[in-house]
Formats: structure tokens, sequence, C-alpha cells
């Protein structure tokens, strides 16, 4: 028995094997959890076809008393398919900075057609050791007029479907909530209000091309097979590295040519490391001067405009799910450095992700670090060799 401090789960039944694969990628893990991925702990799931289905019908209701006396479902129970770990700002998991996990101990369920089109839809979980739903005694919960009992987790599910699909075009669309029998809701008042939001007869559960599910805790991005043809892969990412490395930018003051690190070694400093002012977007080499206060150590005045920002080393965004193109990286994030295309950065500095009971902010979708700045992110100016 795991405590649920520690590891937090989302269930899924899986599906389709082949070329026809979808997968949910962890946001706010660039690529890989930061001890690797390993067992049903990744930062990304491939979805197959089971041999036989594992998905759950309406069965007998039961209410029970005293619902501390009933075993509730753990990491270690058949019913998962993966374990979904808690996020703090950053991308870490360190278990001693994650005083209590927020999401439930089953957060949901993503069910799919075995028949094409694999329609997927999400609904919220609440199993037990049984692999019966149950949902706790603060869990909103009512009977529907068809006579079925529905309810929302504790903290809930929320999803969003973004205008125009995951897309160089797209938009943020609205944050939903999803009830155990994946009806669609407004959201509560706060994150674990007893009174439910409105039902949005309109939409249903079902998961489009990057779809946004946040488990309160951790988001997962939802990518079809469709969008995962379009979407750049990892030998892309690294050529264009490459590429940007075979430009030979360097630093405008020091003249030492810059490089990014290999995606191997995307969490180390090198010494050719390019930094960044997020004010102007100045790239350089690393350097200690420029400071403008004790009290600020990270803001710093650039030698070329005289801008005042933070001053960042640059890492490349590695995760190929969260790019909607296969732009060059010319911008970055503010204030973590985070480095994609253009058209990836303005699209995640737009979208609202949950924070909180009840706050939405922008966030990187590599580090999970809150955005901040006049547009969220930057663009960045490179210097060519001078010979």
């Amino acid at each position: 028995m795991l405590p649920a401090k520690s590891l937090s789960q989302i269930h899924m039944a899986t599906w389709d094997a082949g070329y026809n694969i979808r997968r949910s990628v962890h946001l706010w893990y660039n690529g890989a959890l930061p001890s690797g991925d390993r067992g049903r702990r990744k930062s990304r799931f491939a979805l197959y076809k089971r041999t036989k289905a594992n998905g759950v019908k309406p069965s007998t209701i039961h209410v029970v008393s005293t619902p501390q006396a009933s075993k509730v479902g753990r990491s270690t129970e058949s019913p998962i398919d993966f374990v979904v770990t808690d996020t703090v700002s950053g991308g870490q998991t360190d278990d001693a900075q994650i005083t209590q996990s927020t999401i439930s101990r089953f957060a949901c369920r993503i069910v799919c057609d075995r028949s094409e089109p694999y329609t997927a839809r999400i609904f919220a979980a609440g199993f037990d050791s049984s692999k019966n739903i149950f949902l706790g005694e603060k869990a909103a919960k009512w009977k529907n007029p068809d006579g079925h009992m529905d309810g929302l987790t504790t903290n809930g599910v929320l999803v969003m479907h973004p205008r125009g699909g995951f897309t160089e075009e797209s938009q943020p669309g609205v944050w939903r909530e999803i009830s155990v029998c994946g009806d669609v809701y407004t959201l509560r008042e706060t994150r674990s209000a007893q009174q439910r939001g409105k039902l949005v007869e309109s939409e249903t559960n079902v998961l489009q091309d990057g779809s946004l599910i946040d488990l309160c805790g951790a988001t997962l991005l939802w990518r079809t097979a469709d969008g995962l043809f379009h979407t750049p892969t990892q030998k892309h990412i690294e050529a264009l590295r490459q590429e940007i490395n075979a430009a030979r930018p360097q630093c405008p003051v020091g003249l030492n040519t810059l490089a990014f690190p290999s995606i191997s070694r995307k969490e180390v400093v090198e010494e050719k490391q390019p930094w960044a002012y997020l004010s102007c977007g100045h790239v350089h080499g690393y350097h200690n001067w420029g400071h403008r206060s004790d009290t600020e150590a990270n803001e710093r005045e650039c030698p070329m405009c005289r801008t005042v920002g933070p001053y960042v080393p640059l890492w490349l965004g590695c995760e190929a799910g969260f790019y909607v193109d296969a732009g060059p990286p010319t911008h970055a994030f503010t204030p973590c450095g985070h480095v994609c295309s253009e058209k990836s950065a303005k699209y995640w500095s737009q979208i609202p992700l949950p924070h909180g009971t009840h706050a939405f902010h922008a966030a990187c979708p590599f580090c999970a670090t809150q955005l901040v700045g006049e547009q969220n992110c930057i663009k960045l100016i490179f210097q060519g060799p001078v010979d």
C-alpha cells in the first residue's frame, strides 16, 4: 500500500496497436520525469487495444454510512493502467515537496471505442479496490432523472478543448468539469465546492487532439493519431538543435561561440550554454556582471540595450508533443528560459491552466513555471559569428 501523498493514479482503458496510437502527455516534464520514465510512471502514456476490454458499466448503487471503513484503491490495484505523479513548479517530483496529493487515487478513466473511428471519452473516476465506483463523503453526488447516480471527484476532473484543434491557429477553449458518468458541467465556484456547476448539454466528453485534462495536481495533453502524425519528432527537434548550433551564435560581448547542450544533458548548465536577458531577448554567454541590486540577484542590465530584467540559461524544449508546428526554436518562455518555436510559445502563453482551487494562469508546458512579462515569452536575438 503506497501513501496517497506520493503517488496518484490515472485509470485508462487502452486500445489500438500499430500506427493508430493515441497518447497522453504529462505537461511540465521536458521529455521525461526527472528520475527517468519507469514502469507505470512516465511523462507520456501510449494507449493500445487490450485483448479484452476493461471498461466499467453502471451497476447496483450502495450508500455507505461509514466510508472510512471502506478499502480504497491504491496504485498497486490491477485496474490502474498508469500512475501520474503530482507536479510542483519547476517540474520537480520530490516527495518531500508534496505535502498532500490533490489528485484522486483513481483520477479519471478514458474509454476508447474498439472499432473505428476509435472515439475516446473521458470520465471522472472514483474506484475502490473492488473495481466499483466510489465517491468520498465530501464529493458532490446526485441522482439523475433516469435514476442513475452521478457525481464529481473531490477536486474534480477538468477538460479544455482548444478552438481550432491543436494547430498553429489554435485558441484557448473553455474549461469544463466532467462527471463520473461523463456529463459536462461548468466549473464549480471553487475546486472542491459541494454545489456542482450547470449542465452543458451542447458539449460532450469526447477528447480531441490538443484537449487538456487537469487532475488538480497534474495536467495531461491528449494527442490523437492524426495529430501525432503532423507533430515534429524527437529527431526533428534534435536536427533543429544541431542547425542552430551549426550557425555558431556568439556572445556579443565575450565573442565566444554558444551551443545548446544535447537533449541527454538538458538539465546540466554547460560552459557554452546560451543565456538570455528575458526583458529584451539578447542572447549572451554566461557573465557575472550587470547586477542592479543585492536583493534581486537575477535582475541584470543587458550590456547591449541597457534593459533590466531576468538573466537565465536557455533550455531547448524537448517534448515534441507540446509543439503546434515544426518551426525553429526562436522564442523563450519567461522567466524559465525554455525555448521552442514562435507559434508554440505564443499558443502556450495564452492558455489559462488551473492553479490551486480557483485560480488560472499561463505556465511553461516544459516545467510548470508561472509565466510573467508582457507577452509571457520573448523573441531571442542571436548574434552570428563575426568572422
